[in-house]
């Protein structure tokens, strides 16, 4: 082989996990067709729906509306806040898009095995795209959450600290991308885990406050100072503390909220990356 074709040692089996180095210089040449897959995906999701690309905006209103008429009319728990209806838009809007990168990521390898099995390229091109065509989907639903919150009574009044949401909107994106590969990476060695993930959903959002405070229903210390260490909830927090409040968060949120999108990332990708060849086999 070597007579005929030169040197062959810059070549290596096919679904072998390259070095790190390596894995982003491919990573980044396959940018078009993550870009693409994403498009293409976003696009596709509600095209055999009537009202096609508008469920991308009437799904997380129709969830706000449900949380509302429960917890703010029948339930009560609104007394005493100033602004429930922007605390369910933000809680319902933002936590929806950390919860589709939990749940789609267990079902990652999974739903794209055929792809993966047919072409060669970093399998974590798969987790970026479905990051990049979330980013996609939540920016219409995004931009009403905005209309909404200064539109509805009581009005919330742009203020400075908005400025403030591009770098949180980041350090979620980057969170959430940590999650895509972690789980990514669980979802591939233990499948049964996708049929826990309803669960894990639910208990997410009644332990990140999106639909009411937790500080009002919760006097156990320990408990609380554990739930306030979800991610999740702290993002959600500084979000509220930004568009509702007029106020910037506390270096110590930023820096929590940092550690965790780092954390998650190194480590969702490490995982992932390490188990690169496993990814495609039966």
């Amino acid at each position: 082989m070597e007579t005929k074709y030169g040197d062959l040692s810059h070549l290596r089996r096919v679904g072998t996990r390259p070095p790190l180095r390596e894995y982003f210089t491919e990573l980044l040449d396959r940018r078009h067709f993550i870009w693409a897959g994403a498009r293409g995906e976003a696009l596709t999701r509600y095209s055999n729906e009537r009202l096609g690309a508008a469920w991308y905006v009437l799904r997380p209103l129709l969830d706000a509306a449900f949380y509302w008429l429960v917890f703010g009319l029948i339930l009560n728990v609104s007394r005493g806040m100033d602004n429930f209806i922007a605390f369910i838009l933000i809680g319902v809007f933002m936590f929806q898009l950390s919860s589709r990168a939990i749940t789609g990521g267990v079902t990652l390898v999974r739903g794209s095995k055929a792809m993966i099995r047919a072409f060669a390229f970093p399998r974590a091109a798969v987790g970026v795209s479905t990051v990049v065509r979330d980013v996609m989907s939540s920016m219409p639903a995004i931009a009403v959450m905005f209309v909404l919150i200064i539109a509805i009574p009581p009005h919330e009044a742009p203020n400075v600290t908005w400025a403030l949401f591009p770098i949180l909107f980041v350090l979620q994106l980057t969170m959430n991308l940590g999650f895509v590969f972690f789980f990514g990476w669980m979802g591939a060695l233990v499948p049964d885990i996708a049929q826990a993930m309803s669960f894990v959903s639910r208990f997410l959002m009644y332990a990140s406050a999106v639909i009411f405070p937790i500080e009002r229903f919760l006097d156990h210390p320990v408990l609380l100072t554990i739930i306030q260490a979800n991610p999740i909830y702290v993002v959600l927090d500084m979000y509220r503390m930004t568009l509702m409040d007029g106020a910037v968060p506390p270096v110590a949120n930023w820096l929590q909220l940092a550690a965790w999108a780092i954390g998650a990332l190194v480590v969702g990708f490490m995982l992932f990356w390490w188990n690169e060849e496993r990814y495609g086999r039966e």
